[in-house]
C-alpha cells in the first residue's frame, strides 16, 4: 500500500499548496462564470497592457478536465520537493516555479510577435491561451534531464518513463485534445531545458522575493492601466488620446468576445 494521503502532502508542500491554489481558482471562475477572456493571455491584450494576464492566465482553468489532467501531472511531478540530496527540494521547486510561469509566459508572447509581423499568421493575434501545462512541462523536462530513471504518473494509473514525457506528453495532448496549446507547451519545455542545462541559473531566496515583488509592482501598475480593476491609490497618467473618438475599453471588449480559446 501507498502512504496516507496526509503524509503525502506534507512531502510535497509547494505542490499541493499550488494545487489547491489553481483548484480554489477554478472553483472562483466555475461559480462566477467567468470566460477565457476573462483571464487568459493573448497577444492582442498583452499589446493593450495586460501584462497581468501572464499570471491570471497560468493559474486560471476553464474545464475540469483540463485542471485535473494539469493536476495529476504536477503531484507526479512534485517528487522534486523530496530530492534535496540532488540540488533540488522545496526551495527549489518554488524559486524555478517563479521562473516557469514568467519565462514561458513571455516565450509564448514572443512566438506569438514573431508569428503574426514576420510570418503574417494573424490567427495568432487573438489566441487566448489559459492553463498550468506550461509550467507542468517545464518541471517534466527539468525532471527529465535531473533524474531520468523517475517515471510520471497520470490519473494514477497511466505511468510514462519521465525520459520521454515531455515529447510523448507534447504529441498525446496536441492529438486528443485539438485546443491544447503547441506553442504552450513547447514554450515550457524550452524553458526546461535552459534551466535544467544551467542556461538559466542562479536563483536563491533574494532573487526569488526580488522576483515575486516586481510581478506584484508589474501586475498591479498593468491591471490599473488596462482598467480591469480600479486602485484607487494608484495614479497613472493615461497615454490615450482623448481626442480620439470611441471607447478604447469597449473596443477592447469587443474584440475579446470572439478570442480564440486555447489550453495550456
Amino acid at each position: 500500500m501507498g502512504k496516507p494521503l496526509f503524509y503525502e502532502i506534507l512531502e510535497k508542500p509547494a505542490t499541493s499548496c499550488i494545487i489547491g491554489l489553481c483548484t480554489l481558482i477554478w472553483f472562483y471562475i466555475h461559480k462566477k462564470n467567468i470566460g477565457y477572456s476573462h483571464v487568459g493571455l493573448s497577444y492582442e491584450t498583452a499589446v493593450e497592457g495586460h501584462h497581468w494576464r501572464i499570471i491570471t492566465s497560468a493559474f486560471s482553468h476553464i474545464s475540469v478536465l483540463h485542471l485535473v489532467f494539469n493536476m495529476s501531472a504536477l503531484w507526479s511531478l512534485g517528487v522534486v520537493e523530496q530530492l534535496g540530496h540532488m540540488g533540488l527540494g522545496v526551495g527549489y521547486y518554488l524559486h524555478y516555479s517563479i521562473v516557469l510561469v514568467v519565462l514561458s509566459g513571455l516565450l509564448v508572447l514572443g512566438s506569438y510577435h514573431v508569428l503574426i509581423n514576420r510570418f503574417k499568421f494573424e490567427y495568432f493575434r487573438r489566441v487566448t491561451a489559459v492553463g498550468y501545462s506550461c509550467v507542468v512541462f517545464g518541471w517534466m523536462t527539468i525532471l527529465s534531464v535531473r533524474q531520468p530513471s523517475s517515471k510520471l504518473n497520470l490519473f494514477g494509473f497511466l505511468s510514462l518513463p519521465i525520459s520521454f514525457a515531455p515529447f510523448e506528453s507534447l504529441i498525446f495532448t496536441s492529438i486528443i485534445v485539438p485546443q491544447a496549446s503547441f506553442l504552450g507547451h513547447l514554450s515550457g519545455i524550452i524553458i526546461g531545458y535552459s534551466i535544467a542545462w544551467g542556461l538559466i541559473h542562479g536563483m536563491n531566496n533574494y532573487w526569488a522575493v526580488s522576483m515575486v515583488g516586481w510581478i506584484l509592482i508589474v501586475f498591479g501598475i498593468s491591471l490599473k492601466q488596462s482598467g480591469a480593476y480600479d486602485f484607487q491609490f494608484l495614479e497613472i497618467e493615461s497615454v490615450t488620446d482623448p481626442c480620439l473618438p470611441g471607447n478604447g475599453r469597449m473596443l477592447q471588449m469587443s474584440s475579446l468576445l470572439d478570442a480564440r480559446d486555447e489550453l495550456v
